[in-house]
């Protein structure tokens, strides 16, 4: 599963951006707009080195990966103003990766954007994104074993 490089890759995407789509440069980290983006300010944060998935960074892209977010949240809220955002990551062909190096979406939602955004990232998987019917409360939470969970639910 690993497409891995060390060096830059003259066909991706990411290695050859634009200057003009890039918002943001760290040391080991860029920004970029994405071109077909899923909703306006539409970020993804990439890093320099082309590696391919999450697992095959090193611990400092992943943490400068994870920093960037507070600024590309930033871009984004220069020029729009979401109510909420998803983040993903796809690894692997079989989770719906195209372009074989890493890249971490930051997605704004709208309010109204969807019907119903219950289950976010939950969708990734046809199907799996309504756990609850509209209007009760989350079964699931007791088969969980995680403090807050405990705490909201009383258990």
């Amino acid at each position: 599963m690993t497409h891995r490089t060390d060096s830059n890759h003259p066909a991706c995407p990411f290695c050859q951006a634009s200057p003009a789509s890039q918002f943001y440069e760290g040391r080991l980290v860029r920004g970029l707009w994405d071109a077909c983006p899923a909703s306006p300010g539409h970020a993804l944060l990439v890093p320099k080195r082309h590696v391919s998935s999450w697992f095959d960074a090193t611990a400092e892209e992943q943490a400068e990966l994870l920093a960037a977010l507070s600024m590309a949240r930033q871009a984004v809220e220069v020029g729009h103003h979401p109510d909420g955002y998803n983040i993903g990551i796809n690894v692997g062909e079989a989770a719906g990766q195209t372009v074989f190096h890493l890249h971490i979406h930051l997605i704004p939602r709208y309010t109204g954007d969807t019907p119903d955004p219950r289950g976010g990232v939950r969708h990734a998987i046809h199907g799996k994104g309504r756990y609850q019917p509209p209007g009760t409360a989350l079964p699931c939470l007791h088969r969980l074993s995680c403090p807050a969970v405990a705490l909201a639910t009383g258990e």
